[in-house]
């Protein structure tokens, strides 16, 4: 939305959200998005009951992984990449909870460590930044904009502590060099559903197959 609106102000003119999924859910958001050139609808549900609608223009496209894992991996390369932020939930970190520390256990995990071709965030994130790396590509942030205290600090312990088993040298090397911020979410959004569906065409007569719909 703040992307949006600060495009709509004629600012930010040269950024542009390229949204990524990794799992056979987002694969609904792809299809939406691309049939909708990447726009949706945003309702802001205000707390007097009234309804804040607009239409959001800021994503210029949307990957799904698992369909070409090089297109994804390429464009996190680019130089043009500058920020890559997480929307991944807590459990997307990889935490065990009785130990604290990341669970290189898991199937999908042992499988990234071992292969060259990624399927998971950390296994994308690791090789990109390689790449980056290889090519003398400043590094992108990390953002990670899940609702967790200190999340800046959950992903880089669990994005470092992957790199390092992965390559020990890359992994210091972003240790060093990658910044990981913390962030605060303002609002929380749940999933779209076919109700918001159905709402966004009722009230306003628009057909949208991913409307978001968020407290103020």
């Amino acid at each position: 939305m703040y992307m949006d609106k600060l495009m709509n102000e004629g600012e930010a003119m040269d950024w542009g959200i390229c949204g990524v999924g990794l799992l056979p859910f987002d694969l609904k958001a792809k299809e939406a998005l691309q049939k909708q050139n990447g726009l949706y609808t945003l309702i802001i549900k205000n707390p007097d009951g009234s309804y804040e609608p607009r239409v959001i223009g800021s994503i210029v496209n949307y990957l799904y992984a698992p369909d070409d894992p090089e297109a994804v991996l390429e464009k996190m390369a680019d130089p043009a990449t500058r920020i890559i932020s997480l929307t991944i939930t807590e459990g997307g970190y990889n935490f065990d909870q009785s130990t604290g520390k990341f669970n290189d256990k898991k199937p999908e995990i042992v499988e990234d460590l071992k292969n060259k071709n990624p399927t998971t965030v950390f296994g994308y994130v690791t090789e990109a930044l390689r790449r980056r790396r290889e090519k003398g590509v400043k590094p992108f942030t990390i953002v990670s904009c899940d609702n967790i205290q200190g999340n800046g600090v959950m992903a880089k312990n669990s994005f470092i502590t992957f790199a390092k088993l992965k390559d020990a040298d890359l992994g210091e090397w972003i240790e060093q060099n990658v910044k990981f911020p913390n962030s605060m979410v303002d609002r929380i959004t749940p999933v779209s559903t076919v109700k918001d569906q159905e709402d966004v065409k009722t009230r306003y007569g628009v057909i949208d197959s991913w409307p978001v719909v968020s407290e103020p």
